[in-house]
């Protein structure tokens, strides 16, 4: 397949500033139908950045029906993430989804059994995968340079920066907000970093502490509280059947000076590894303590292009690749369904105040 003819269904930023951008940058890539529920917002995007080479369609069944069509991006409110991502590769499309990959495992699950059935690849975008200490730190997992680990941290926190535009706060279209919104890329992150997906139990508690009150101060400007359906804050601590330990942070407005978002602290039985001031290892050596920052421009980075600037374009690249050589995506669907699993499961707990026994979600076989 020399040209990859690509669909984009949705096109608010992430569509624009992420998907397009990116995909015009790649050879062998065309974007040639766009489809959003705003056509406003679609003919803008095909007039702006595609030079109105695009088709814009009306409806995305329409779309779907268009057999020239190799790949859709689906860029939507997470409500429609999964019947939009089955009904593409049900009508013979590869599909890229935005993150969360559904509303809850159900879906999830469905689309993985869908991917499988019509043979067709699912990617799931979650770019922090792509970053360089990500990826860097991966390699030393790998190999075993930090041993078993044990114990880890994630971090999605924010001190006052709440998403008010679009459908954010919108709890049947987004099924949730921190949690469900940042939560999931540092928990992603965490949980592929270890490599260790086989979860046993998961209690967790979510917030709507600021999110009630007034806005006093919000880096994206006002809400209105009572339209704030959706969660400010969620933590929760995961138990892995082999007796691991993840704790997740996940808020947009904590009253805290510690922010961190999409990162993740992992500590193991030879060294230990953080993400808040570059990438550094821990541990001890000679009867001493030490801590190393690595220097990443020196690093050789696997599965990283190095013509990309940003992870977004390094996912871009993966994707397409993966596509072109017909070889799996470097984001396992069964993994991020077990991301799915674990945030339904913290909002179930929060709900019941009851540890949730999370099952086999194909974490076994991943």
């Amino acid at each position: 397949m020399n040209i990859l003819n690509v669909a984009i269904i949705g096109c608010g930023g992430i569509a624009r500033d992420k998907h397009i951008k990116n995909l015009l940058l790649i050879e062998g890539v065309k974007i040639v139908a766009l489809y959003d529920y705003n056509v406003e917002a679609a003919v803008n995007v095909n007039k702006t950045m595609l030079e109105n080479k695009a088709i814009v369609y009306e409806t995305y069944e329409a779309l779907l029906k268009d057999n020239t069509i190799h790949v859709v991006h689906i860029c939507t409110p997470n409500a429609f993430h999964a019947p939009m991502s089955i009904a593409a590769m049900e009508t013979g499309k590869h599909v890229m989804c935005e993150k969360p990959m559904a509303m809850n495992s159900e879906e999830a699950k469905e689309m993985v059994d869908v991917s499988i059935k019509t043979n067709k690849q699912l990617g799931i975008a979650l770019q922090n995968r792509f970053r360089r200490d990500s990826l860097y730190l991966k390699k030393l997992v790998k190999n075993n340079e930090l041993g078993d680990i044990y114990y880890a941290k994630a971090h999605a926190v924010r001190r006052r920066a709440v998403p008010v535009w679009g459908d954010f706060l919108n709890k049947k279209k987004q099924g949730g907000g921190a949690l469900i919104d940042i939560g999931v890329h540092a928990l992603d992150l965490t949980l592929w970093l270890m490599g260790k997906y086989d979860v046993e139990y998961v209690v967790g508690k979510t917030y709507k502490k600021i999110g009630e009150q007034p806005t006093d101060y919000n880096v994206w400007g006002d809400w209105d509280p009572t339209k704030f359906e959706v969660d400010d804050s969620a933590f929760a601590q995961i138990i892995m059947k082999d007796g691991s330990t993840v704790n997740l942070e996940a808020s947009w407005a904590l009253n805290t000076l510690n922010i961190d978002e999409a990162k993740s602290t992992l500590h193991g039985t030879i060294a230990g590894a953080d993400m808040q001031e570059g990438l550094r290892i821990n541990g001890t050596l000679h009867k001493d303590l030490y801590t190393h920052t690595i220097d990443l421009k020196k690093e050789d980075i696997e599965w990283y292009n190095k013509n990309c600037e940003d992870e977004g374009c390094a996912e871009m690249h993966a994707w397409i690749h993966s596509l072109k050589t017909n070889t799996p995506y470097m984001v396992n669907p069964k993994e991020v369904l077990v991301v799915t699993r674990i945030i339904e499961a913290i909002y179930e707990s929060s709900n019941t105040n009851k540890p949730i026994y999370v099952g086999d979600c194909y974490g076994k076989n991943i």
